[in-house]
């Protein structure tokens, strides 16, 4: 178990590492959010305080709804990056060579990416609250800090993210493009997203049993992909991006068939 964890916390470090050296992966990490924290920061710091109920709710919806999209998008921004960004620089095929096991490197991968991307959206939704709490009318101040989404919005943080690193990591091992990777990864983590949309424009009420209710439903699904994405990563599917051969005989090479001299 010892050397399990230390594997683990290896690949961890090394997919840091990788991470940081990317530019693109770092400018998303650092423009995302800045941008989905000035809208919705904007949008509640210009409602006054005489507005009416109506506008200030809808306001709200759109303030508590917008930051929650930092932990879908980064997320798998990142992770569609993991594998394929990994083969398309040659360092894929020497980790593999290694003694790290199948799960040592879909855990290290996956926290790597998850950390930081659950501690960022953490990190806006603070700072989204506190400027509106000490900068915003009170009327508007109380509407946030008493809105149902707020805590429905913390329990759908990390949920989310992990969504969005299973389905990234899902398309990573599939493609060979690392740009086609992260545009399909996005796509394909806004499914769960529709879901947060709902409550947070409040479509459906999100009350305590309901939070609990989805929240627990997509727990299940996080965990099902995660063993789904566990099988993708088969050593030689990930170097080739292929299906393993299952004792099928590669094609003779055609001889050099020479007429006998005469």
């Amino acid at each position: 178990m010892r050397a399990s964890i230390a594997r683990a916390g290896a690949v961890i470090r090394k997919e840091l590492a990788e991470l940081r050296r990317n530019r693109l992966i770092v400018v998303t990490a650092v423009l995302l959010p800045v941008i989905f924290l000035i809208g919705p920061t904007a949008t509640i710091l210009t409602i006054k305080a005489s507005a009416l109920s109506t506008t200030l709710d809808k306001r709200v919806d759109y303030a508590l709804f917008m930051p929650l999209m930092v932990s879908v998008l980064v997320p798998a921004v990142m992770s569609a990056y993991s594998v394929v960004g990994e083969r398309e620089q040659g360092t894929l095929e020497p980790l593999l060579t290694t003694p790290v096991t199948r799960a040592e490197l879909l855990t290290g991968k996956a926290a790597a990416v998850f950390v930081p991307a659950a501690v960022l959206g953490y990190l806006i939704f603070g700072i989204f609250v506190a400027i509106t709490q000490l900068a915003a009318a009170s009327p508007v101040a109380a509407a946030v800090r008493h809105a149902p989404q707020l805590p429905a919005a913390l329990v759908f943080i990390p949920l989310l993210a992990a969504w969005a690193i299973w389905a990234g990591l899902a398309i990573s091992t599939r493609v060979s493009d690392t740009r086609v990777a992260q545009q399909l990864a996005v796509l394909g983590s806004l499914p769960p997203v529709l879901i947060a949309a709902l409550m947070s424009f409040q479509v459906i009420t999100p009350t305590f049993t309901l939070v609990a209710a989805l929240g627990g439903a997509l727990l299940a699904v996080d965990c099902a992909a995660c063993l789904v994405v566990a099988r993708l990563f088969d050593r030689e599917r990930l170097i080739t991006g292929t299906r393993p051969s299952r004792g099928i005989p590669a094609p003779a090479a055609p001889q050099d068939i020479r007429s006998p001299a005469s």
